[in-house]
């Protein structure tokens, strides 16, 4: 049976458990999904309970599934780091060896000294801190001499926060290419991002113009096969920022996880002919996760749960959908950064088989082998397609 479309929704940050090297990340005890259930007395997860997420790592309130709808599994990231660019890219088949420089002391005065100069002002801040308390530290003084804040996390990001009333949207995101532009090599980060924010000093508030200026990918991706093989890729979300804008046909941005949702399931009713949904749901990562809000994150996994019947429901009989993560991002820990976890592999549709475990895959790579011989293109040089586990028998 021919597969016609897929779609992949990222969790972003809702990890399942220590990866077996969490320890060299500082990461032991971390477990995204598991440990924000305990904490707030368990979960409501009907829908992904049936998918069999209750199979991979002990949820409170959501019980191993019996017999499962769907293909379910763990995922080890096989590259080094625990970045959103590093996962998304190793998803689409790619694998980095060495992870993106970080700058747990702030980046050095030459490169601080070179992009002053570009942009014409100087800069605040300089070091590693929470978005929302740096402009709550740092915003007043921002708006009084009009340097721009820059700060980083333990992720490679470049951060560049402006106030919209000081700096225009359009300006920021030019200074930000000017950043991307600079650092490059030994200096390269996953991510130049533009943190635009508005309010009055004591009740400053980010606002919806955050863009990610990322690396292009160091070689061709599953997008770049599927688009010269004439499918059609579709972003929603931060995706197409993640892959600097590279195999992807159209990009839908999407502001939060309702709004990603809502255009999934619009582009699967609407999407005709050979197609890959490629989306983000960054709210668990960058609103609850960083934040370390549990019961956000758990209203949060609720709320997406609640609007999987619609997701299937657009689902035709030659789709398959897989629910994936990046990383993890456990809001439990006194560390407001990502975790080194295992992430979950949910696969559901009308064409695979229900009740299939699929085991702990060694790479994220094995989803974008498997989709790739799904859509029959040449398949990326790492992963192991895991198709004929996935796919029902003798179907016409």
């Amino acid at each position: 049976m021919d597969v016609e479309r897929v779609a992949i929704i990222v969790l972003d940050g809702v990890g399942i458990g220590g990866a077996p090297d969490a320890a060299d990340y500082g990461d032991e005890g971390s477990n995204t999904l598991g440990n924000v259930a305990a904490r707030v007395g368990g979960l409501f997860l009907p829908q992904l309970g049936a998918l069999g997420i209750g199979r991979l790592t002990e949820v409170m309130g959501v019980p191993p599934a019996s017999d499962p709808i769907g293909a379910f599994g763990r995922m080890q990231e096989h590259s080094a780091g625990k970045d959103t660019t590093t996962g998304h890219w190793e998803i689409a088949g790619i694998w980095l060896e060495r992870p993106f420089p970080t700058y747990p002391n702030g980046f050095p005065r030459d490169v601080l000294e070179s992009f002053e100069q570009r942009i014409g002002r100087r800069t605040l801040g300089n070091k590693p801190a929470s978005g929302t308390e740096i402009i709550a530290e740092l915003g007043e003084a921002h708006m009084q001499t009009g340097s721009p804040i820059v700060y980083t996390s333990a992720d490679s990001v470049f951060q560049l926060a402006a106030h919209e009333r000081v700096i225009s949207r359009d300006e920021l995101y030019d200074m930000c290419r000017i950043a991307r532009e600079l650092l490059q090599c030994e200096h390269g980060v996953g991510r130049v991002i533009a943190r635009p924010f508005d309010g009055a000093p004591g009740s400053f508030y980010r606002t919806d113009g955050r863009r990610d200026f990322s690396l292009p990918p160091p070689e061709p991706t599953l997008l770049d096969r599927l688009i010269e093989d004439g499918v059609h890729v579709d972003a929603v979300g931060k995706i197409s920022d993640i892959f600097a804008g590279r195999g992807i046909s159209h990009a839908t941005p999407a502001k939060g996880n309702d709004e990603v949702v809502d255009n999934v399931i619009a582009l699967l009713r609407t999407r005709s002919g050979k197609a890959l949904v490629f989306a983000n749901c960054v709210d668990f990562d960058s609103v609850w996760g960083h934040r370390n809000d549990v019961e956000g994150f758990a209203r949060g996994l609720e709320a997406f749960d609640a609007r999987m019947p619609e997701i299937l429901g657009a689902l035709s009989e030659r789709d398959m959908l897989f629910i994936v993560a990046d990383h993890g991002c456990d809001p439990t820990t006194p560390s407001t950064d990502h975790s080194r976890e295992m992430t979950p592999l949910l696969v559901v549709g009308p064409p695979v088989r229900a009740g299939v475990d699929l085991g702990t895959r060694t790479s994220f790579s094995d989803v974008a082998a498997t989709i790739a011989e799904a859509f029959g293109v040449s398949p990326p040089p790492r992963g192991q397609s895991f198709l004929a586990d996935l796919i029902t028998r003798n179907r016409a």
